[in-house]
């Protein structure tokens, strides 16, 4: 279709951004474009104007913090994640995550800020993320905060993120020696959505479970931490940890009804912790 009269501006930096999206009435980040211009040619939404941000420098690259944590900038994209020897080398999970993300064109222009910030259910970034113990920088006319992701990711399509506000980079902690990272997923098709996905992280110290991360994505509107899970994992050794069974209220949709998506959860669970203990071993 063709779109009706919108502005379009590029700001040079994070702070030119925020300003803009202040003033501006009905205008919206444009980074990667990936959903946000299907949903204009769908006639769903009627921005007055983009604030393009893929080319601002400061969004993008990845560096280490003295800590050696990852910092990533958000308008980073899938395919400059996926190629970042700094990033398979501390975290090659999330390079794998970027690699095999959809098809070439996407990951040459989607983002990781605008798969956080859209924050459908089946996406697969924020699942990992959460596990991971990520921490997103916001920036806004205020100043900068910075919350975890159970104060980022709000529900579907939902975040933190306020209108006249720019989620700047994420920041993932350096891995604890011994950490390993599973992610399983269950799809409609190989580059289609998720009907069920699980992302587990064990920290294992002289053959225990010290620590644990245990995601649900694609089940509720954001990441699902299960807290009682972990706490059953941490003090097991790898190879004798318990069968994980799950209790769940999820949702029929067009692609299954709720008790076939919270079976294969519960099957994506498994999976992905038989793999994080297959990891631990080598």
């Amino acid at each position: 279709m063709i779109l009706p009269p919108i502005q379009y501006l590029r700001p040079a930096t994070p702070a030119d951004a925020v300003a803009t999206l202040s003033e501006v009435d009905g205008s919206v980040v444009l980074a990667g474009g990936q959903t946000l211009l299907n949903v204009l040619k769908l006639d769903l939404a009627h921005p007055a104007a983009l604030v393009d941000v893929h080319r601002i420098d400061a969004l993008r690259g990845v560096r280490h913090t003295e800590d050696s944590a990852l910092v990533i900038g958000a308008a980073t994209t899938y395919a400059e994640l996926a190629s970042s020897p700094d990033v398979r080398r501390t975290h090659p999970e999330v390079a794998d995550m970027a690699a095999g993300l959809v098809d070439r064109q996407v990951r040459n222009r989607g983002t990781i800020g605008g798969n956080c910030c859209l924050n459908d259910p089946t996406n697969n970034f924020p699942p990992l993320l959460a596990a991971l113990d990520a921490r997103f920088r916001i920036l806004g006319v205020a100043g900068e905060r910075v919350l975890r992701a159970d104060e980022f990711f709000l529900g579907t399509l939902t975040t933190a993120v306020g209108r006249a506000e720019l989620l700047t980079a994420i920041e993932i902690p350096a891995l604890p020696t011994g950490s390993v990272v599973a992610h399983e997923h269950l799809q409609v098709g190989a580059d289609s959505w998720a009907l069920a996905r699980a992302v587990v992280r064990l920290d294992v110290t002289d053959h225990v479970v010290t620590d644990a991360r245990v995601v649900l994505g694609a089940v509720y509107g954001s990441p699902l931490r299960l807290s009682d899970v972990e706490r059953m994992l941490v003090g097991s050794a790898p190879a004798a940890l318990p069968e994980v069974e799950l209790d769940l209220d999820t949702a029929d949709d067009v692609h299954g009804s709720a008790a076939y998506r919270r079976e294969m959860a519960e099957v994506q669970l498994r999976r992905a912790v038989r793999a994080a203990v297959e990891r631990s071993g080598r």
